[in-house]
């Protein structure tokens, strides 16, 4: 009888982990999934102001795995040999992966499990946002950085404005790539208030077109028609039980080892979000980390010790598009940090934001807009 392999979460590194064991092993995965379909939320920025290009971020997880099953559930409870679903039903399993990911609030994440629900709600916002003159982002990381470039390159006459309470862009990376990316926003007309934040939330909610007035913590008052949140996510592992709840940080993560066990678990492995890496959480990385538990379940399977490790690089990577044609890069070298020009974020992220690799993974095509 085969072992079962239980990962939770379809996610970037589930959805890789579930894949790799289900092609490379003889073992039954079994993928704990609630949404219908994968969604791509690294394509959620685009598709939020190009709604023509918005089914580009759902994949059907009906081609994923050749042998193994997909439940569409939620995990309501998880320990070292058992996942309990919110029907009640009980799947025992031999080795557990978690990679629930985490949440985000919308539009970079939908927060939704249904892709049509999640399309219905973009087009949505969009309508708002096209109808909005002056857009505020709160929170200029990456998401809001990105947000800001996708929204110029569709309508490069809206004022935007980035509010961050950060002295500076992108802390501890290279200082040629922040000039870069100040330079680019300069050019894209973004306005930036760094070292301040909203004194208090503005009186409508995100996405929602209604003209106000805010103000910041150093007395500055901003006039905007629409704002939307970049910042504040939160890991999903509440339904930790035993000794893996034990393995929880204070923010939720879990710890895990060189191998990505999870502390204090032999068969027991966490991807992405979730992990406490000393890491950005980026779906490239969640990516590598499945590649690594996926050698090192296999090894297991084959009754030989993990082998595979992950440590983070101590240079952070970024591919940070500003819209399809601009962006700054950095990815780790034998020299230290090497920078990327817009041309080669283009090249490499901003053009299609990666769709085409999920079209490999998940051998199908993404799911079709309805009319």
């Amino acid at each position: 009888m085969s072992d079962i392999v239980a990962v939770i979460g379809g996610g970037y590194g589930g959805a890789s982990v579930a894949k790799a064991l289900d092609e490379q092993t003889d073992a039954e995965v079994v993928l704990v999934e609630p949404k219908d379909a994968f969604e791509h939320a690294a394509g959620s920025l685009r598709a939020l102001v190009r709604p023509d290009w918005a089914p580009n971020i759902h994949f059907r997880y009906d081609r994923l795995l050749r042998r193994g099953r997909v439940i569409r559930e939620r995990a309501t409870a998880v320990d070292a040999g058992a996942v309990t679903l919110a029907s009640g039903e009980l799947v025992e399993a031999d080795h557990i992966v978690l990679a629930t990911g985490s949440r985000y609030p919308r539009p970079a994440k939908s927060g939704v499990d249904s892709a049509e629900e999640a399309l219905a709600r973009l087009r949505a916002t969009h309508a708002e946002l096209a109808a909005a003159e002056r857009v505020l982002i709160a929170g200029a990381g990456p998401v809001g950085l990105e947000l800001a470039g996708e929204i110029k390159a569709v309508w490069p006459g809206k004022r935007v404005v980035l509010v961050d309470p950060a002295p500076e862009l992108l802390p501890g990376f290279a200082p040629e790539l922040r000039a870069d990316l100040l330079a680019q926003l300069a050019e894209l007309d973004v306005e930036l208030r760094l070292g301040t934040a909203l004194a208090e939330e503005p009186p409508v909610g995100t996405g929602r077109a209604r003209t106000f007035a805010v103000r910041t913590t150093d007395g500055t008052e901003l006039t905007a028609d629409l704002w939307f949140r970049a910042y504040g996510g939160r890991v999903e592992s509440d339904f930790l039980t035993g000794g893996l709840a034990k393995a929880r940080t204070p923010e939720g993560r879990v710890r895990v080892d060189e191998h990505l066990r999870v502390a204090g678990q032999d068969r027991v492995y966490a991807v992405g979000d979730i992990t406490d890496l000393a890491e950005a959480k980026m779906a490239g990385y969640a990516m590598q980390h499945a590649q690594v538990v996926a050698e090192n379940i296999a090894a297991a399977l084959r009754g030989e010790e993990p082998a595979a490790t992950y440590r983070p690089s101590p240079v952070p990577s970024v591919l940070l598009p500003l819209g399809p044609t601009g962006g700054v890069g950095q990815v780790p070298s034998e020299d230290g940090p090497q920078l990327l020009p817009a041309e080669t974020v283009a090249a490499y992220k901003g053009a299609d934001l990666f769709t085409g690799r999920f079209v490999e993974l998940f051998g199908t095509e993404p799911v079709p807009a309805r009319a």
